[in-house]
């Protein structure tokens, strides 16, 4: 049997994920309901699995199905690049931009040093926004050329070409009690709900510390994948976030402010690509505007010498 997967099945089957069944995906691709569910048919001959369960009239994804998905998006973003770096070449445009970045970055500090940049309407650019492991995952498969994350990174696939450093910020609602405080306390948290991000090996490390050192205990836990989630959780009243301040500084929520800690509570950040990738011009004219963004916005902010330790063996 032929495995060779064809683009117009691919095709087919990344628009039944998307709009969620195969009447309305042959619609916005402008064929006829059996067209596509011939292409659907045709791939899981291909792949060997059902890549949708059929239910009634309507279809959901399979676990494989879903599993497929992700690595169909994954390389035809890569495709995707492929046809926007042959436009500029062939017309003799400038370079695209390709960043990946995690939210603290790409949801406003940023867009707001791209806007620094002349010519930038002249130029494509591709910014995603994803976690932490998924942006260094992106740069290693050539399908960015530098990402913005948490440091450490891992691996000797990557380098690391600036750094920086922040500090820790309480996160309130502006009618909390304790927003009139200057600088934030540790002590002044007790018996307060505080609401950190998940991963115990980034940002809330630090926070635990602290807080352990402090004799406080972190009372019932409100643990999110995103600063964005915990300031939506400041929001609604459930409790103070302890997040870094790029999120808060760079995309404010009305209603909130943030706060200074007693007690230093560093994260350090950086711009990463592949090891022995020179970074062109305009990706280091980039750099150079979300230092001075950044510099000019987040208080605490350091920019530092890249550390031996940024990059760690798998």
């Amino acid at each position: 049997m032929n495995k060779v997967l064809e683009l117009h099945q691919i095709a087919a089957f990344r628009a039944v994920m998307s709009h969620g069944g195969i009447t309305v995906a042959a619609t916005a691709l402008g064929r006829a309901q059996s067209v596509v569910t011939r292409h659907i048919q045709d791939l899981e001959a291909k792949v060997g699995f059902a890549l949708f369960e059929r239910e009634g009239r309507g279809i959901t994804p399979t676990a494989r199905g879903r599993l497929f998905h992700a690595e169909v998006e994954r390389h035809l973003a890569g495709l995707e690049r492929l046809t926007t770096i042959a436009d500029a070449i062939r017309d003799g445009a400038p370079a695209a931009f390709d960043i990946a970045s995690i939210p603290a970055f790409s949801s406003g500090l940023l867009p707001q040093a791209i806007a620094r940049m002349e010519h930038i309407a002249n130029i494509p650019l591709h910014l995603r926004a994803l976690g932490g492991e998924e942006v260094t995952s992106q740069v290693r498969e050539h399908l960015c050329d530098i990402g913005f994350c948490s440091l450490p990174v891992l691996g000797p696939d990557l380098q690391v070409h600036w750094a920086v450093e922040v500090d820790c910020v309480a996160v309130l609602r502006a009618d909390h009690p304790l927003a009139g405080h200057d600088v934030l306390p540790l002590e002044a948290l007790r018996g307060q709900r505080l609401i950190t991000t998940a991963n115990p090996y980034r940002q809330r490390r630090h926070v635990d510390e602290a807080l352990q050192a402090a004799g406080l205990p972190r009372g019932t836990p409100l643990d999110t994948n995103t600063s964005f989630t915990a300031m939506a959780a400041v929001r609604a009243g459930l409790g103070i976030a302890l997040i870094e301040p790029l999120s808060p500084t760079g995309s404010p929520v009305e209603g909130l402010v943030q706060r200074p800690l007693a007690v230093r509570l560093p994260f350090r950040y950086g711009v990463v690509s592949r090891t022995g990738f020179a970074l062109p011009a305009h990706l280091q004219e980039l750099i150079t505007h979300v230092a001075a963004v950044l510099q000019e916005n987040v208080p605490s902010c350091k920019v530092l010498p890249v550390a031996r330790n940024d990059v760690r063996a798998a």
